[in-house]
């Protein structure tokens, strides 16, 4: 991006003083043209960058030009090294790593102890304890493919076990409720897909380029229609699984029952990924009603006892 890159030549000029037009070309993968027009743009905005022609010879900022380093208040920042910080730990990345670099060259060094104070206030890991290793590295090549415009091919499997191969136009990273998803046009479905990475097996960046097409907004928020869907069931929860409970229950929501159990107010669904929610409680958690729901949770169950029996 050409914003991204105006500021680091500012950054690289501040700090390095005099640099070449090549050198200068090599660092941001440009060619020496677009060097001298992007300084033009540089002087344009207010920073006043001087060539110096012959052997020795390149871009400076005047001499007597100071940016304000003070622009920037404490808590921006810690607040912008926060989240950068957190962000290269979940995806290795040069670009993230240079952004690291540059903010910090904006830290005056009589703040830079408080400021690496409240950075580390927070810390965003979101790699599971246990779960599918291979996130991580699948992360980093579909970057590589937003980044290229290159065709992704992999296998997927949907929410019903059903496996299919597809080939795909990566155009957005989603990070929804402890999940990546990669936002992308199917081109077996000839439409854009929401593809969990969880699901996703064999996955190759494909040689081939793409056009990019406009890529409409993914709509995340899907709280009002579930507050329309949802409804209040009674559960008693064992003390044993009163942690996992408050994932999904407020905590006002929870009152003690005897010395180990705990009655909650439980927000559901009546579908089978609500359902799952609950047999996965095991015999920590039992369904008080309604009648209905508490009736075919005891089928479920039963149906789960009956492929156990008999062995």
């Amino acid at each position: 991006m050409k914003v991204d890159r105006l500021v680091g030549m500012i950054v690289t000029l501040l700090n390095r003083g005099r640099v070449g037009a090549q050198e200068l070309a090599d660092i941001f993968e440009v060619s020496p043209r677009t060097i001298y027009r992007d300084m033009e743009a540089i002087n344009m905005a207010g920073i006043p960058v001087r060539s110096t022609p012959g052997a020795g010879g390149g871009f400076e900022i005047m001499p007597d030009f100071k940016v304000d380093k003070m622009v920037f208040s404490a808590a921006d920042l810690s607040a912008i090294l926060m989240g950068l910080t957190s962000l290269s730990q979940m995806v290795r990345d040069d670009e993230l790593a240079n952004a690291l670099a540059k903010v910090k060259s904006f830290v005056p060094a009589d703040r830079d102890g408080d400021i690496a104070l409240r950075a580390n206030q927070l810390c965003i890991d979101l790699s599971p304890w246990l779960g599918n290793p291979d996130t991580r590295p699948y992360l980093e090549r579909i970057k590589t493919a937003l980044r290229d415009s290159r065709l992704l091919s992999f296998d997927y499997v949907d929410r019903r076990g059903n496996r299919t191969a597809r080939t795909a136009e990566p155009y957005r990273f989603v990070l929804k409720s402890s999940h990546w998803y990669v936002q992308a046009y199917c081109r077996e479905r000839g439409d854009f897909r929401l593809f969990r990475l969880s699901r996703i097996a064999n996955l190759r960046a494909e040689e081939e380029r793409f056009t990019p097409r406009d890529c409409p907004p993914q709509i995340l928020d899907f709280s009002e229609a579930l507050e329309r869907m949802q409804i209040k069931i009674k559960v008693r929860i064992h003390q044993s699984a009163l942690e996992r409970a408050l994932d999904f229950c407020r905590c006002e929501d929870v009152t003690p029952d005897g010395d180990e159990h705990y009655i909650a107010s439980f927000p559901f669904v009546e579908n089978d990924y609500h359902y799952r929610i609950l047999l996965g409680f095991g015999d920590a958690c039992e369904c008080l009603g309604p009648p209905h729901i508490r009736a075919e949770m005891g089928r479920r169950a039963r149906g789960m006892a009956a492929l156990y029996e008999g062995q």
